[in-house]
C-alpha cells in the first residue's frame, strides 16, 4: 500500500525576502528541497540506487521538514520521468560532456523550467546556488548560462521532440512491442491515488468509482492519513490494477489461503476480508513490519503473519488457494517509481525469472489437489509474464483462464490466453493504471 505524499505545486526551498537564494557568510542559504533532490537523482543515475533508498542516504533529508522531503521527492521523480527529454534539450548548449554532478544540477534546473511551475528566475538562481553548495563553483557560470538559454526558449524547447520515446531506455521500449507508445505516453504523468474500500465501509468523499470498485482521487491529493476513514481502517491505498489478482483468486470464507511475498499487505487485506484463514508470508524484515502495521490499522489481526522465505516455507496442511505476487522488475509501476527505468538492466530480468520459477514450484507443492493459484507480477516484461505462465504449465500446473464474465468490467485487460494484462496507458483518459500480469492455475 503505497502512499503519495502531499506536495506543493512547485519545489520549495528556504528563501530570503527578495525571493532569491539568500547568502550566509558568502555561501548560498540552505535549500533542503533541491539538496535532497540532488542526492536522490545522483543516487539513482550514478549508483543505481532506488529513489527511496537514495532518499534514505541523503544527509539533507535527515533534518528536513516533511514538506521539504515531499517536494524533493516530487522534483526528483519529475527529473527521472523526463530525463531523456531534458538531456535532449540540454544537448545544443553543451559543447562537451560536463561532470555527472553538474549534469544532475542541470537536469534539476530543466525539470523546474519545463515541467514544474517554477518561475524561470527562481529555477536558474536556485540551480546556480545548488552547484555552489555542491562544490561545483567552477561550473556555476555554465549552469547559469545554459539554464538562462533554456528559460529563454521556454516551452518551445519541447516542440518537435518525441518525448515518450526519449524518456524510456531503448531496451524497455523494444521489449514492450506495440504497447510501447501508449505505455511511455502514460509514464510522463504523476499517477492518481487509488483506494480499495473495505466491504461495508464508506469511501472518502470526492473520489471517482473505477471499474473493479477502486475509488480514485487526483494526483496530489491531501496527505493519505488525513483522509476520512484512515484511522478507522475503512480503506487502504492500492492501485486499481494491483487489486485485481486477489479478486480473481475468488477466495471463499473458511478457505485456507496463503499470500506469498505479502508486504505491504493490500492483497493480504483483500483476502482476509473474504473470511478466509490467511497466511501472509514475507521474507524481508523491514517489509514484514510494514505489513504488520498496515494490517493492525485495518483491524485484521486474525491474519497469520509469518517471517519466512516463501520458496522454503510450507503450510501444516495443503492449501485451498495461493496468491503469488512474485518479486519482479516492477516495470509496471514506473509511473510511481520512475527510478526503475534507470536502475534496471536487461540482465536483471533473467535473475528475476529464476526466482519466480522457484516460487511457482513451491506454490504448486503447497496446494491440495484442485487447489487454485494466481501468479501475478507488477511487470510489463514478457519474460516475467506470459513466459512464466508457460513455465508454470511445464511444471504440471493446469491453466485455469480468467473468463470474459470475470473481466467484464475491464475486457481489454483479458488476453487471448485468458490471462490478465494491464498497462499504464489503459483507461488513460481516467488516469491509467499500473502494469500487471496475472494467470490462474489449478493443481492436478
Amino acid at each position: 500500500m503505497k502512499s503519495s505524499p502531499s506536495s506543493p505545486s512547485r519545489p520549495t526551498g528556504r528563501r530570503s525576502g527578495s525571493g532569491r537564494p539568500g547568502r550566509q557568510g558568502g555561501q548560498a542559504a540552505p535549500d533542503p528541497t533541491r539538496d535532497i533532490a540532488f542526492d536522490i537523482v545522483e543516487g539513482v543515475i550514478a549508483h543505481r540506487r532506488m529513489l527511496d533508498t537514495s532518499l534514505e542516504h541523503s544527509a539533507a533529508a535527515r533534518t528536513a521538514e516533511p514538506r521539504d522531503r515531499a517536494a524533493a521527492h516530487r522534483l526528483a521523480a519529475t527529473v527521472l520521468r523526463h530525463m531523456g527529454t531534458a538531456n535532449e534539450v540540454l544537448a545544443p548548449f553543451l559543447k562537451r560532456e560536463p561532470p555527472e554532478p553538474v549534469r544532475v544540477v542541470l537536469l534539476i534546473g530543466v525539470a523546474q523550467l519545463l515541467f514544474l511551475d517554477t518561475p524561470p528566475h527562481a529555477a536558474v538562481a536556485t540551480s546556480v546556488a545548488l552547484a555552489r553548495r555542491r562544490g561545483l563553483v567552477p561550473f556555476a557560470g555554465l549552469v547559469n548560462a545554459v539554464l538562462r538559454r533554456v528559460a529563454a526558449g521556454g516551452a518551445q524547447a519541447l516542440e518537435g521532440l518525441d518525448q515518450p520515446r526519449l524518456d524510456v531506455p531503448a531496451w524497455l521500449w523494444q521489449s514492450w512491442g506495440r504497447l510501447a507508445r501508449p505505455i511511455a505516453s502514460a509514464l510522463g504523468h504523476e499517477p492518481p491515488l487509488d483506494l480499495t474500500i473495505r466491504p461495508g465501509a464508506e469511501p472518502p468523499p470526492g473520489g471517482e468509482l473505477m471499474p473493479g470498485g477502486s475509488v480514485r482521487f487526483a494526483a496530489g491529493t491531501a496527505k493519505v492519513s488525513e483522509l476520512p476513514g484512515f484511522a478507522e481502517g475503512a480503506w487502504w491505498v492500492q492501485d486499481m490494477a494491483a487489486s485485481l489478482p486477489a479478486r480473481l483468486l475468488d477466495v471463499k470464507a473458511g478457505e485456507h489461503v496463503a499470500d506469498l511475498c505479502a508486504a505491504p499487505g493490500g492483497k493480504t487485506a483483500q483476502l482476509a476480508c473474504t473470511g478466509a484463514e490467511v497466511f501472509a508470508i514475507e521474507r524481508e524484515g523491514r517489509r514484514i513490519e510494514r505489513l504488520r502495521t498496515n494490517l493492525a490499522r485495518l483491524g485484521l489481526d486474525g491474519v497469520h503473519v509469518i517471517h519466512a522465505d516463501a520458496a522454503e516455507w510450507r503450510p501444516d496442511r495443503p492449501l485451498d488457494a495461493i496468491l503469488l505476487d512474485a518479486p519482479c522488475s516492477a516495470t509496471g509501476t514506473i509511473r510511481r517509481h520512475p527510478d526503475a527505468m534507470w536502475i534496471k538492466r536487461p540482465r536483471d530480468i533473467a535473475t528475476m525469472t529464476e526466482g519466480q520459477d522457484r516460487l511457482l514450484a513451491a506454490a504448486r507443492d503447497m496446494l491440495r489437489p484442485g487447489g487454485r493459484l494466481v501468479y501475478a507480477v507488477c511487470s510489463l516484461q514478457p519474460e516475467e509474464g506470459g513466459q512464466r505462465a508457460r513455465a508454470a504449465e511445464a511444471m504440471g500446473l493446469i491453466a485455469d483462464p480468467f473468463t470474459p464474465e470475470e473481466l467484464a468490467f475491464l475486457p481489454q485487460a483479458r488476453t487471448a490466453e485468458g490471462w490478465l494484462r494491464t498497462h499504464p496507458g489503459m483507461l488513460g483518459a481516467q488516469g491509467g493504471m499500473d502494469g500487471f500480469f496475472a494467470a490462474r492455475f489449478r493443481r492436478a
